[in-house]
């Protein structure tokens, strides 16, 4: 809704909700092997000793695109399958998701598709999937979402031993994957939202998520607090575009159109989808790191265009 002075205002208990994950102070790092691999985790899934999960960063890979020793784990175009192959075993190594044979576990990815098509995994695909989000119940296995800008969402039943790894861009947020995915946890497994917990990782922040009409048209359309979800920030870059001549001929302040660009918080739309699916808020961690403010620690595609994949992974062990 909009004040009086005509200032976006938010809705009081879902922003401040939402305020709060973004900085989750159960957040950790682990540090870098040997090797330099550096993994995130948040404390609240880190406190179950049968989970594994974990967020990458780029560093300490074998991929000499992307400044050099990245650890680049999605097929790209300055890439090779080989240098990928090489950094996803040093990610699972780094992760202990090793069978008993010190082999690592079957690593299960979808070809991502911005959808909200969600696969049960019960054993290792033989065939690429198409989709979003990945569910299971099955020890052994680790399942993968590719991430450089686009939220991942972690959830994970502790009675049942169910998991979830969901990829949350603009796209499948509007399309409610995060909900539809634990829809679909209820459905094969038997679980109770109120006793999930849920973790979401690295993703462009709403300091850096520039949108057009058409994105804020589809939310709208969608969703009843959709005005929670934008904020209108300063931009000089706009301004320097819409005013070349500003500074020249000296034009008064306050005439004229603000240089206001309109962004979105996709931490925050995914945490109240999370709420609203029923779990409980202090079930639900986030990092609150922003992938195109941290491209010293993140790939980020909006950021850097030509750039890397990370991935966020989560895995029961036998």
């Amino acid at each position: 809704m909009k004040s009086s002075s005509g200032k976006r205002t938010g809705r009081g208990a879902p922003a401040i909700a939402a305020r709060r994950a973004l900085g989750d102070s159960t957040a950790r790092q682990h540090t870098p092997n040997r090797d330099g691999v550096k993994v995130l985790t948040v404390a609240n899934l880190s406190r179950l000793p049968w989970l594994v999960h974990g967020f990458s960063t780029r560093q300490g890979g074998v991929s000499s695109a992307y400044g050099g020793g990245a650890l680049n784990l999605g097929p790209t175009r300055e890439d090779t399958p080989e240098n990928v192959e090489r950094n996803r075993q040093r990610f699972v190594r780094k992760l202990g998701a090793l069978d008993a044979k010190g082999r690592p576990w079957p690593l299960i990815t979808v070809s991502q598709i911005h959808s909200a098509t969600i696969h049960r995994v019960d054993q290792p695909a033989v065939s690429p999937l198409k989709g979003d989000g990945l569910i299971t119940s099955e020890p052994g296995v680790l399942l993968g979402i590719k991430i450089a800008d686009c939220l991942p969402v972690l959830v994970v039943d502790p009675e049942r031993r169910a998991i979830g790894a969901f990829h949350a861009g603009w796209r499948g947020t509007a399309r409610r994957i995060v909900q539809k995915g634990i829809g679909e946890m209820r459905k094969h497994f038997g679980t109770d939202p109120a006793k999930l917990l849920a973790a979401i990782g690295p993703g462009v922040g709403s300091c850096c998520y520039e949108i057009g009409d058409e994105v804020e048209r589809e939310f709208e359309s969608q969703f009843a607090y959709w005005q929670d979800l934008f904020e209108d920030v300063f931009d000089s870059q706009t301004l320097h575009a819409r005013y070349p001549l500003l500074f020249l001929n000296q034009r008064p302040p306050g005439h004229g159109d603000p240089a206001l660009s309109r962004h979105l918080n996709l931490v925050k739309a995914n945490l109240l989808q999370l709420r609203d699916a029923g779990l409980a808020e202090a079930n639900i961690s986030s990092l609150g790191l922003c992938t195109s403010c941290r491209t010293d620690l993140f790939f980020s595609y909006r950021k850097e265009q030509v750039t890397g994949r990370m991935m966020a992974v989560l895995g029961i062990r036998p």
